[in-house]
């Protein structure tokens, strides 16, 4: 089969950064299915592993999370024909191939509403989003009591933009989200932000401009470190920040007089992906 992944972790403007490479179909084992790929989408979590992970010697490593296609072994929970979608797991080898193994306890239908392209963009934006959300933070899903506040910093990003949706669908949370082009502002409104403010300006200033002094949760995206000083400001007392980035150093002194709960939410497949028995 045809894959792209790499034999060393090389800068991205080398020729063998990423490789076209023919390896044998992989073979399905006990409670996997076999997939043939129709569709993979990239995040982050790719450059990553390209850029830290060394494959073993002599070895190459096939890129890829998510992934959307036809089921082509039988299994207890799909059979063959069967369209899936899912997020592997960082312990395997990745999606960014024709075919793929994958444990069938970790793998859904394909909504019949969405595209093989569409499905393959889902799974790790919005596992990522829903752990945060109903895992981490703890809100319980159906909830729709009102009087507490999201704060979703990259509001038009993957995960911001299926974190707006899952917080203005499943809880009663009122949802402000963060945009500077005003293409991404519309987005953000259309995903079902109630509010959109501009994140080139200092957020805890915007917040009061906008009438809120202060938030009872932050999802922090991107930018954490840029944003730090101002979600120390923004966040209210006995709040909770969730952060998905990878700022190099965070200072908590600020946070404590407030009680907040810092979340480092850095579901990159495991031990988010261990199967359900």
């Amino acid at each position: 089969m045809r894959a792209v992944g790499y034999r060393s972790p090389l800068p991205i403007t080398d020729p063998e950064a990423l490789i076209d490479i023919d390896l044998p179909d992989p073979t399905p084992n006990a409670r996997d299915v076999l997939v043939r790929v129709k569709a993979v989408s990239v995040n982050p979590v790719d450059v990553k592993v390209r850029a830290k992970v060394a494959p073993p010697q002599g070895h190459v490593r096939v890129l890829g999370f998510d992934a959307a296609g036809a089921v082509g072994s039988d299994a207890s929970l799909f059979k063959p024909g069967d369209e899936v979608y899912y997020s592997g797991s960082i312990a395997r080898q990745g999606t960014d191939a024709e075919f793929h193994v994958v444990d069938e306890r970790i793998v859904g239908r394909k909504p019949a509403s969405l595209t093989f392209p569409q499905a393959a963009a889902m799974p790790l934006t919005t596992i990522t989003a829903w752990e945060l959300l109903f895992h981490r933070i703890g809100i319980r899903v159906g909830d729709k009591s009102a009087g507490r506040t999201l704060l979703v910093i990259n509001g038009a990003g993957g995960v911001g933009s299926i974190l707006i949706q899952l917080a203005r669908q499943l809880t009663g949370l009122t949802v402000i989200a963060t945009a500077a082009r005003p293409e991404s502002r519309a987005w953000a409104s259309d995903m079902g932000a109630h509010l959109v403010i501009d994140h080139q300006r200092p957020l805890n200033e915007a917040l009061v401009d906008a009438g809120f002094a202060t938030v009872d949760i932050v999802a922090s995206l991107t930018a954490t470190e840029h944003h730090w000083p101002a979600i120390a400001e923004a966040i209210a007392p006995e709040g909770h920040v969730a952060v998905i980035d990878d700022p190099k150093q965070l200072d908590i002194v600020p946070f404590k007089r407030k009680s907040v709960a810092s979340i480092g939410n850095s579901c990159l497949r495991d031990p988010c992906s261990k199967p359900k028995t």
